[in-house]
C-alpha cells in the first residue's frame, strides 16, 4: 500500500512539474527581461537626452526647409491616422524608441535598402520616435553609415532620431562559426545577440529586418507585451529547400540528400522547420517582399500564427527601388539607344546563392556562339556587388579564376562597392540585365533594370519570375532561364532584337516597374508599423 501511495505520489509530482514546466519558463523570461530592462531604463534616459541635444542643433546647423526629395514623402505623412483620445498624445506624437535588428547594416545590399527606406518612412510618420539600429559593423560609426546610405541609395536620413547600438557577439551568426548544422547554429546564435541587443536597449516595438526569426521568439520570451514586426527577405527554410536535397533539385545543396548523410541531413532540415514554424508563430505583424516568399512564409507560420491568435494577415511589401530617379537619370528613346553597348550587367552581392559562375559559363557558352556571327563588338559581363568580409572577397578572387579559366576573363569586369553615380552609369550604358539566383526572394537589381530600361534575363523562379519579370500591355519585358545554356539563348534573344523591338521592351520593362517605387513601399510599410505602435500604446495604457 505504501508503495502504491508513493509511485502515486510521484505520478502527481512529474504531472504537476509537466503543467507547470511553461509557466516557470515564461516566468524566468520575464524575470530575465526585468532584469535588463532595469539595467538598461539609464542608457535609455542618456540617449533621449543626446537625441534631443542633436535635434536642436541640427536645427541650428542646417536649413529647416525640407529637403528636395522629400516632396514626394508628403503622402506618407497623410497616413498619420492617430487622433488624441482621452487628453492622450496623437500617434503622430509618439516618441517611442523602435528597434531594428540588422547586424549587418552596412552591407550595402538589397536588404540595407529596405532597412534605410523603412527607417526614413518610419521618422516621417512618428518624428519623435527614435530609430534604433542593433549593428554589429563596428568600422563604422554613425556619421559613416548615413554618408554610406545617402551615397549608396540616396537615402537621406534624419541624424538625431537615428541611432546605432553595436552588438559584440555578430560571429555568433556567421555560417563559418558553424562548419555543421549552420542552420541551428545561426538561428541559436541569433538569440545571443538578442540577448547582446537587449542588454544595450530594449525597445518598445521590435523589428527584424534581416531574417532572424529566433530573435523575435526570444523577445516575446523575455517581454510579452513588446509588439514584434519581421520583414522576411528569404524564408530560413522552404520546402523548395527540402525538395533540393533530391536529385536533380537547384541551389548551392542541390543533390546532397543521398545516402545515409543526406537522410540525416533532410531529418535535420524536417526538424529545423518546424522550429522555424514554431518561432513564426509567435511574431505579431509579418511582411514579405514577394508573393513567393509570402507563400512560403504563411505555410509554415500561418497555422501556428492561428493557434496563438495572431489574427494580422501575412503582408506583401514590395521593397523600394528607386524607380522615380532612374527614371529621371537614364532617358529611354531613339537618341539614348546610340548610346547602350552590348554589356551584360548583373549588380548583386557576391554571395554563394547569387550564383556568379553560372551566369560566367553562361556568357562564355554565348560567347563561343557569338564570335562566330562576324564582326560585331564583342559583349562585356560586369559583375557589380559588395563585399561583406574576407569571405566575399576570396569569392571574387574565385570568380576572377574562373573567368580567366573559361578564357572570358578580358571580356569580364568586376567592380567592387560601387558608389550609387557608378550604378547609375552603367546602367545607362548596358544593354541587358542578368539574374542568376535560384529562387530569388524578389530581386531588387532586376527592378533597376527595368526601371533603367534594361532587357532582364532571370532565372525562371521566385520573385524575378513571379513579381517583376512578366508581360506587360500585351508584351515582352525579359526573359527567364534556369541552365547556363537558357541563359545563353536569351542572351543572344536579347541582342538580336531590331531597334524598334528592343525600344518598345525596354519602355515596357519601365511602366512595368513603376510597382515597386519607394513611395509604394512607405505606404505599405506605415501602415503595417501602425499596428505595432497602436498595439504599444494599448498595452502602455493598460
Amino acid at each position: 500500500m505504501n508503495v502504491s501511495l508513493a509511485i502515486l505520489l510521484i505520478a502527481l509530482i512529474l504531472n504537476s512539474t509537466f503543467f507547470l514546466a511553461p509557466f516557470l519558463l515564461s516566468y524566468i523570461g520575464q524575470a530575465i527581461g526585468w532584469h535588463l530592462q532595469r539595467r538598461t531604463k539609464e542608457r535609455q534616459t542618456l540617449i533621449s537626452a543626446r537625441v534631443k541635444a542633436e535635434e536642436q542643433e541640427f536645427i541650428l546647423r542646417e536649413n529647416p526647409s525640407p529637403k528636395s526629395d522629400d516632396g514626394g514623402w508628403e503622402k506618407v505623412e497623410s497616413h498619420a491616422v492617430g487622433t488624441a483620445r482621452n487628453g492622450e498624445k496623437a500617434e503622430t506624437d509618439w516618441e517611442g524608441v523602435v528597434g531594428f535588428f540588422h547586424p549587418f547594416c552596412n552591407a550595402g545590399g538589397g536588404g540595407e535598402r529596405v532597412l534605410w527606406a523603412a527607417i526614413r518612412a518610419t521618422q516621417k510618420r512618428w518624428p519623435k520616435a527614435i530609430c534604433a539600429v542593433y549593428t554589429g559593423d563596428h568600422d563604422a560609426d554613425k556619421s559613416t553609415i548615413i554618408e554610406r546610405v545617402q551615397n549608396r541609395f540616396n537615402i537621406h536620413l534624419h541624424p538625431p532620431t537615428v541611432i546605432f547600438l553595436y552588438l559584440s557577439t555578430r560571429h555568433y551568426v556567421l555560417s563559418s562559426t558553424y562548419p555543421h548544422l549552420t542552420l541551428l547554429g545561426q538561428s541559436l546564435g541569433s538569440i545571443v545577440l538578442a540577448y547582446d541587443a537587449f542588454s544595450l536597449l530594449v525597445p518598445d516595438v521590435f523589428i527584424d529586418t534581416m531574417g532572424y526569426a529566433f530573435t523575435l521568439a526570444f523577445a516575446k520570451f523575455l517581454y510579452p507585451n513588446i509588439p514584434t514586426g519581421a520583414y522576411v527577405h528569404y524564408p530560413t527554410i522552404s520546402t523548395d529547400m527540402l525538395g533540393s536535397l533530391d536529385e536533380g533539385g537547384q541551389g548551392v545543396n542541390a543533390g546532397t540528400g543521398k545516402g545515409f548523410k543526406g537522410l540525416m541531413k533532410k531529418r535535420y532540415w524536417h526538424l529545423f522547420a518546424w522550429l522555424y514554424s514554431w518561432v513564426g508563430g509567435n511574431v505579431d505583424i509579418v511582411m514579405t517582399n514577394s508573393s513567393w516568399t509570402q507563400g512560403h512564409i504563411q505555410s509554415l507560420w500561418g497555422p501556428k500564427r492561428l493557434r496563438r491568435a495572431k489574427t494580422s494577415n501575412v503582408e506583401v511589401v514590395y521593397p523600394p527601388v528607386a524607380v522615380e530617379e532612374l527614371e529621371h537619370e537614364v532617358t529611354i528613346d531613339s537618341k539614348s539607344e546610340a548610346a547602350r553597348e552590348p554589356i551584360f550587367l548583373y549588380i548583386a552581392q557576391f554571395r554563394p546563392e547569387k550564383n556568379h559562375p553560372l551566369i560566367l559559363r553562361a556568357f562564355s557558352n554565348f560567347l563561343d556562339e557569338h564570335s562566330r556571327d562576324g564582326n560585331e563588338p564583342k559583349p562585356k559581363l560586369v559583375l557589380i556587388g559588395s563585399v561583406r568580409h574576407s569571405e566575399d572577397a576570396t569569392r571574387v578572387y574565385d570568380l576572377r579564376l574562373l573567368a580567366r579559366e573559361l578564357k572570358v576573363d578580358k571580356n569580364v569586369e568586376f567592380i567592387c562597392d560601387a558608389s550609387w553615380p557608378q550604378i547609375l552609369d552603367w546602367l545607362r550604358r548596358s544593354s541587358i540585365g542578368v539574374n542568376g539566383m535560384w529562387n530569388e526572394h524578389f530581386g531588387i537589381g532586376v527592378v533597376e533594370y527595368q526601371a533603367a530600361g534594361l532587357i532582364s534575363v532571370v532565372n525562371a523562379s521566385g520573385g524575378p519570375m513571379n513579381d517583376i519579370v512578366l508581360d506587360y500591355n500585351g508584351g515582352s519585358t525579359g526573359y527567364h532561364a534556369t541552365t547556363y545554356q537558357d541563359y545563353a539563348v536569351a542572351f543572344k534573344k536579347a541582342l538580336s532584337l531590331t531597334d524598334k523591338e528592343t525600344l518598345a521592351m525596354r519602355l515596357r520593362a519601365r511602366a512595368s516597374a513603376r510597382r515597386f517605387t519607394e513611395e509604394a513601399f512607405a505606404k505599405h510599410w506605415v501602415s503595417q508599423v501602425e499596428k505595432l505602435v497602436n498595439m504599444q500604446i494599448e498595452q502602455h495604457n493598460k
